[in-house]
Protein backbone atom coordinates (compact mmCIF):
# COMPACT_ATOMS: atom_id res chain seq x y z
CA UNK A 1 0.00 0.00 0.00
CA UNK A 2 2.82 2.32 0.58
CA UNK A 3 3.98 2.32 -3.07
CA UNK A 4 0.47 2.91 -4.02
CA UNK A 5 0.33 5.89 -1.81
CA UNK A 6 3.35 6.93 -3.08
CA UNK A 7 2.85 6.46 -6.85
CA UNK A 8 -0.93 8.45 -6.07
CA UNK A 9 0.72 10.97 -4.24
CA UNK A 10 3.00 11.92 -7.06
CA UNK A 11 0.06 12.14 -9.59
CA UNK A 12 -2.13 14.04 -7.70
CA UNK A 13 0.97 16.39 -7.08
CA UNK A 14 1.48 17.03 -11.24
CA UNK A 15 -2.30 17.27 -11.51
CA UNK A 16 -2.59 19.41 -9.30
CA UNK A 17 0.51 21.96 -9.41
CA UNK A 18 -0.35 21.91 -13.51
CA UNK A 19 -4.09 23.20 -12.68
CA UNK A 20 -2.09 25.75 -10.27
CA UNK A 21 0.22 27.40 -12.29
CA UNK A 22 -2.36 27.86 -15.03
CA UNK A 23 -4.72 29.41 -12.72
CA UNK A 24 -1.93 31.84 -11.31
CA UNK A 25 -0.90 32.88 -14.55
CA UNK A 26 -4.68 33.63 -15.78
CA UNK A 27 -4.93 35.82 -12.76
CA UNK A 28 -1.63 38.00 -13.33
CA UNK A 29 -2.48 38.60 -16.55
CA UNK A 30 -6.01 39.61 -15.84
CA UNK A 31 -4.25 42.06 -13.30
CA UNK A 32 -1.66 42.82 -16.53
CA UNK A 33 1.31 42.09 -14.31
CA UNK A 34 4.60 41.63 -16.29
CA UNK A 35 5.97 38.31 -17.74
CA UNK A 36 9.20 38.79 -14.98
CA UNK A 37 6.71 39.41 -12.27
CA UNK A 38 4.44 36.30 -13.47
CA UNK A 39 7.41 34.25 -13.93
CA UNK A 40 9.59 34.69 -10.70
CA UNK A 41 6.56 35.16 -8.41
CA UNK A 42 3.50 33.43 -9.70
CA UNK A 43 5.26 30.61 -11.72
CA UNK A 44 7.86 29.93 -9.60
CA UNK A 45 5.72 29.72 -5.92
CA UNK A 46 3.24 27.91 -7.66
CA UNK A 47 5.56 25.73 -8.99
CA UNK A 48 7.07 24.78 -5.15
CA UNK A 49 3.72 24.30 -3.93
CA UNK A 50 4.06 20.72 -4.15
CA UNK A 51 7.58 21.05 -1.56
CA UNK A 52 5.65 23.24 0.60
CA UNK A 53 2.45 21.18 1.26
CA UNK A 54 4.79 18.10 1.43
CA UNK A 55 6.76 19.74 4.17
CA UNK A 56 4.62 21.30 5.94
CA UNK A 57 1.93 18.30 6.24
CA UNK A 58 5.55 16.26 7.34
CA UNK A 59 6.28 18.70 9.81
CA UNK A 60 2.82 18.95 11.45
CA UNK A 61 2.41 15.23 11.24
CA UNK A 62 5.92 14.61 13.03
CA UNK A 63 8.33 13.86 10.45
CA UNK A 64 10.61 16.94 10.33
CA UNK A 65 13.33 15.17 9.19
CA UNK A 66 10.96 14.35 6.01
CA UNK A 67 10.17 18.15 5.64
CA UNK A 68 13.67 18.48 5.25
CA UNK A 69 15.25 16.40 3.17
CA UNK A 70 12.39 16.84 0.85
CA UNK A 71 13.57 20.59 0.23
CA UNK A 72 17.01 19.65 0.24
CA UNK A 73 16.18 16.53 -2.14
CA UNK A 74 14.40 18.37 -4.17
CA UNK A 75 16.94 21.09 -4.71
CA UNK A 76 19.43 18.58 -5.46
CA UNK A 77 17.26 17.22 -8.35
CA UNK A 78 16.49 20.33 -9.68
CA UNK A 79 20.20 20.87 -10.96
CA UNK A 80 21.46 17.69 -11.05
CA UNK A 81 19.05 15.60 -12.31
CA UNK A 82 16.72 18.21 -14.06
CA UNK A 83 19.74 20.59 -15.30
CA UNK A 84 21.59 17.37 -16.41
CA UNK A 85 19.12 15.46 -18.06
CA UNK A 86 17.73 18.56 -20.49
CA UNK A 87 21.19 20.02 -20.70
CA UNK A 88 22.32 16.19 -22.68
CA UNK A 89 19.34 16.95 -25.05
CA UNK A 90 19.47 20.45 -25.54
CA UNK A 91 22.52 22.79 -24.95
CA UNK A 92 21.76 25.67 -21.46
CA UNK A 93 22.33 29.18 -22.20
CA UNK A 94 23.39 30.86 -19.14
CA UNK A 95 22.62 34.60 -19.30
CA UNK A 96 24.79 37.23 -17.36
CA UNK A 97 22.32 37.81 -14.35
CA UNK A 98 22.47 34.23 -13.59
CA UNK A 99 26.10 33.73 -12.64
CA UNK A 100 25.99 37.57 -11.31
CA UNK A 101 23.19 37.54 -9.06
CA UNK A 102 20.99 34.69 -9.03
CA UNK A 103 23.32 31.36 -8.38
CA UNK A 104 25.31 33.60 -5.75
CA UNK A 105 21.43 34.41 -4.02
CA UNK A 106 21.07 30.43 -4.40
CA UNK A 107 24.59 29.24 -2.51
CA UNK A 108 24.09 32.39 -0.29
CA UNK A 109 20.59 30.85 1.16
CA UNK A 110 21.70 27.35 1.14
CA UNK A 111 24.67 28.36 3.20
CA UNK A 112 22.44 30.28 5.30
CA UNK A 113 20.30 27.09 6.32
CA UNK A 114 22.89 25.05 6.19
CA UNK A 115 24.46 27.94 9.34
CA UNK A 116 20.90 27.90 11.04
CA UNK A 117 21.04 24.25 11.25
CA UNK A 118 24.20 23.55 12.46
CA UNK A 119 24.12 25.80 14.89
CA UNK A 120 21.43 24.34 17.41
CA UNK A 121 19.64 21.60 14.68
CA UNK A 122 16.84 23.22 14.54
CA UNK A 123 15.30 25.66 12.06
CA UNK A 124 13.12 27.85 14.08
CA UNK A 125 10.55 30.64 13.72
CA UNK A 126 12.82 33.77 13.68
CA UNK A 127 14.83 31.95 11.27
CA UNK A 128 11.97 31.03 9.12
CA UNK A 129 11.15 34.79 8.96
CA UNK A 130 14.47 35.85 7.95
CA UNK A 131 14.88 33.35 5.07
CA UNK A 132 11.13 34.40 3.75
CA UNK A 133 12.01 37.96 4.05
CA UNK A 134 15.17 37.17 2.14
CA UNK A 135 13.05 35.31 -0.61
CA UNK A 136 11.37 39.07 -0.83
CA UNK A 137 14.23 40.95 -1.23
CA UNK A 138 15.72 38.58 -3.94
CA UNK A 139 12.83 38.85 -6.22
CA UNK A 140 12.49 42.71 -5.52
CA UNK A 141 15.94 42.78 -6.48
CA UNK A 142 15.82 40.69 -9.40
CA UNK A 143 12.94 42.72 -11.10
CA UNK A 144 14.62 45.71 -10.18
CA UNK A 145 17.48 43.88 -11.53
CA UNK A 146 16.16 42.26 -14.94
CA UNK A 147 17.35 44.94 -17.44
CA UNK A 148 20.52 43.10 -17.21
CA UNK A 149 19.00 40.83 -19.84
CA UNK A 150 16.37 42.30 -20.99
CA UNK A 151 12.70 40.37 -20.67
CA UNK A 152 13.95 36.70 -19.46
CA UNK A 153 12.62 33.34 -21.53
CA UNK A 154 9.98 31.82 -19.56
CA UNK A 155 9.52 28.58 -20.75
CA UNK A 156 6.44 28.08 -18.40
CA UNK A 157 4.52 30.90 -19.40
CA UNK A 158 5.45 29.90 -23.59
CA UNK A 159 3.81 26.99 -23.19
CA UNK A 160 0.28 28.00 -21.11
CA UNK A 161 -0.25 31.68 -22.62
CA UNK A 162 -2.21 30.95 -25.12
CA UNK A 163 -4.50 28.30 -23.02
CA UNK A 164 -5.30 30.83 -20.38
CA UNK A 165 -4.80 34.11 -21.56
CA UNK A 166 -8.59 34.20 -22.50
CA UNK A 167 -9.79 32.19 -19.62
CA UNK A 168 -13.06 33.72 -17.70
CA UNK A 169 -13.23 34.05 -13.90
CA UNK A 170 -14.87 30.90 -13.94
CA UNK A 171 -12.21 28.86 -15.28
CA UNK A 172 -9.68 29.96 -13.30
CA UNK A 173 -11.74 29.39 -10.06
CA UNK A 174 -12.55 25.63 -11.04
CA UNK A 175 -8.62 25.38 -12.08
CA UNK A 176 -8.08 27.01 -8.61
CA UNK A 177 -10.26 24.40 -6.65
CA UNK A 178 -8.96 21.07 -8.98
CA UNK A 179 -5.00 22.14 -8.03
CA UNK A 180 -5.93 23.13 -4.47
CA UNK A 181 -8.00 20.06 -3.74
CA UNK A 182 -5.13 17.61 -5.61
CA UNK A 183 -1.97 19.46 -3.99
CA UNK A 184 -4.10 18.60 -0.57
CA UNK A 185 -4.61 15.48 -1.43
CA UNK A 186 -1.11 14.12 -3.16
CA UNK A 187 0.76 16.23 -0.59
CA UNK A 188 -1.29 14.11 2.29
CA UNK A 189 -0.64 10.73 0.77
CA UNK A 190 3.12 11.12 -0.43
CA UNK A 191 3.47 12.22 3.06
CA UNK A 192 1.71 8.98 4.09
CA UNK A 193 3.22 6.46 1.48
CA UNK A 194 6.71 7.82 2.66
CA UNK A 195 6.53 7.08 5.88
CA UNK A 196 4.88 3.48 5.96
CA UNK A 197 7.84 2.76 2.86
CA UNK A 198 11.08 3.78 5.40
CA UNK A 199 8.94 1.88 8.36
CA UNK A 200 8.61 -1.45 6.10
CA UNK A 201 12.09 -0.78 4.14
CA UNK A 202 13.53 -0.15 7.82
CA UNK A 203 15.32 3.27 6.77
CA UNK A 204 15.45 6.57 7.85
CA UNK A 205 12.95 8.68 6.57
CA UNK A 206 15.32 11.26 5.46
CA UNK A 207 16.47 8.43 2.97
CA UNK A 208 12.93 8.32 1.84
CA UNK A 209 12.53 12.03 1.48
CA UNK A 210 16.18 13.08 -0.68
CA UNK A 211 15.52 10.37 -3.21
CA UNK A 212 12.02 9.32 -4.05
CA UNK A 213 9.83 12.11 -2.49
CA UNK A 214 12.27 15.15 -3.80
CA UNK A 215 12.21 12.94 -7.41
CA UNK A 216 8.39 13.13 -6.72
CA UNK A 217 7.96 16.60 -6.30
CA UNK A 218 10.71 17.24 -9.09
CA UNK A 219 8.54 15.79 -11.48
CA UNK A 220 6.94 18.59 -13.24
CA UNK A 221 10.28 21.06 -13.53
CA UNK A 222 11.79 17.58 -15.01
CA UNK A 223 9.12 16.41 -17.60
CA UNK A 224 8.48 20.40 -18.79
CA UNK A 225 11.72 20.35 -19.26
CA UNK A 226 12.46 17.71 -21.19
CA UNK A 227 9.47 18.28 -23.57
CA UNK A 228 10.68 21.91 -23.83
CA UNK A 229 14.42 19.97 -25.04
CA UNK A 230 12.69 17.23 -27.00
CA UNK A 231 10.27 20.14 -29.14
CA UNK A 232 13.11 22.13 -29.39
CA UNK A 233 11.54 25.19 -28.44
CA UNK A 234 13.53 27.60 -26.42
CA UNK A 235 16.37 27.11 -24.78
CA UNK A 236 15.67 26.22 -21.11
CA UNK A 237 16.00 29.45 -18.49
CA UNK A 238 18.54 28.44 -16.27
CA UNK A 239 17.27 31.16 -14.18
CA UNK A 240 14.11 29.30 -13.74
CA UNK A 241 15.61 26.57 -12.32
CA UNK A 242 17.34 28.76 -9.49
CA UNK A 243 14.84 30.82 -8.40
CA UNK A 244 12.82 27.25 -8.26
CA UNK A 245 15.56 26.68 -5.70
CA UNK A 246 15.75 29.63 -4.07
CA UNK A 247 11.71 30.04 -3.54
CA UNK A 248 12.24 26.11 -1.82
CA UNK A 249 14.44 27.82 0.70
CA UNK A 250 12.76 30.85 1.36
CA UNK A 251 8.67 29.71 0.64
CA UNK A 252 9.14 25.96 1.72
CA UNK A 253 11.47 26.18 4.59
CA UNK A 254 10.87 29.06 5.93
CA UNK A 255 6.87 28.94 5.89
CA UNK A 256 7.35 25.31 7.09
CA UNK A 257 9.97 26.52 9.86
CA UNK A 258 7.42 29.69 10.54
CA UNK A 259 4.27 27.08 11.45
CA UNK A 260 5.83 24.82 13.15
CA UNK A 261 9.87 24.86 13.72
CA UNK A 262 12.05 21.93 11.94
CA UNK A 263 13.87 19.74 14.87
CA UNK A 264 16.69 17.63 12.65
CA UNK A 265 16.72 14.26 13.50
CA UNK A 266 19.30 12.43 11.40
CA UNK A 267 22.78 14.36 11.23
CA UNK A 268 23.43 12.77 7.78
CA UNK A 269 20.80 15.88 6.69
CA UNK A 270 23.37 18.25 7.74
CA UNK A 271 26.67 16.78 7.78
CA UNK A 272 26.19 15.12 3.95
CA UNK A 273 22.73 16.34 2.53
CA UNK A 274 23.07 20.06 2.61
CA UNK A 275 27.10 19.77 1.76
CA UNK A 276 26.00 17.61 -1.45
CA UNK A 277 23.25 20.67 -2.16
CA UNK A 278 25.77 23.03 -1.69
CA UNK A 279 28.20 21.50 -3.54
CA UNK A 280 25.93 20.79 -6.87
CA UNK A 281 24.78 24.42 -6.57
CA UNK A 282 28.69 26.00 -6.37
CA UNK A 283 29.76 23.74 -9.33
CA UNK A 284 27.06 25.96 -11.45
CA UNK A 285 29.89 29.26 -11.08
CA UNK A 286 32.80 27.24 -12.72
CA UNK A 287 30.24 25.83 -15.59
CA UNK A 288 29.29 29.47 -16.58
CA UNK A 289 32.90 30.35 -16.51
CA UNK A 290 34.51 27.48 -18.38
CA UNK A 291 34.53 26.41 -21.86
CA UNK A 292 32.28 27.04 -23.30
CA UNK A 293 31.38 30.05 -21.47
CA UNK A 294 27.95 30.71 -20.47
CA UNK A 295 26.73 27.25 -21.61
CA UNK A 296 26.26 23.86 -20.68
CA UNK A 297 25.77 21.64 -22.78
CA UNK A 298 25.91 17.67 -22.92
CA UNK A 299 29.32 16.73 -21.09
CA UNK A 300 28.19 18.97 -17.92
CA UNK A 301 25.21 17.64 -18.07
CA UNK A 302 26.70 14.51 -18.28
CA UNK A 303 28.76 15.13 -15.16
CA UNK A 304 25.71 16.44 -13.35
CA UNK A 305 23.64 13.49 -14.16
CA UNK A 306 26.74 11.22 -12.44
CA UNK A 307 26.63 13.41 -9.67
CA UNK A 308 22.86 12.58 -9.03
CA UNK A 309 23.66 8.86 -9.54
CA UNK A 310 27.00 8.95 -6.78
CA UNK A 311 24.83 10.94 -4.53
CA UNK A 312 22.12 8.41 -4.59
CA UNK A 313 24.17 5.35 -3.99
CA UNK A 314 25.95 6.89 -1.32
CA UNK A 315 22.31 7.67 0.23
CA UNK A 316 20.78 4.24 0.00
CA UNK A 317 23.67 1.92 0.19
Amino acid sequence: MSIFFLIAGIVLLVVGGEYLVKASVALSLKFRLSRIVIGMTVVSFATSLPELLVSINAAWDGHPDLALSNVVGSNIANIALVLGATAILTPIFIKRISYKFNIPAMVLMSLLVYWFLKNDLVLSFTEGVILFILLILFIYLLIKNSSLDGEMDLDELDEIDEDVEQSSIYRILLWLIIGGVALWGGAELLVKGAVELAKYLEVSERIIGVSIVAIGTSIPELAASIISALKKEKDLSLGNLIGSNIFNIGSVLGLTAMIKPIHVQDMKLINSDIIWMLFIAIMLIPFALLPKRNKIGWWKGTVYILIYLAYLYIVVR
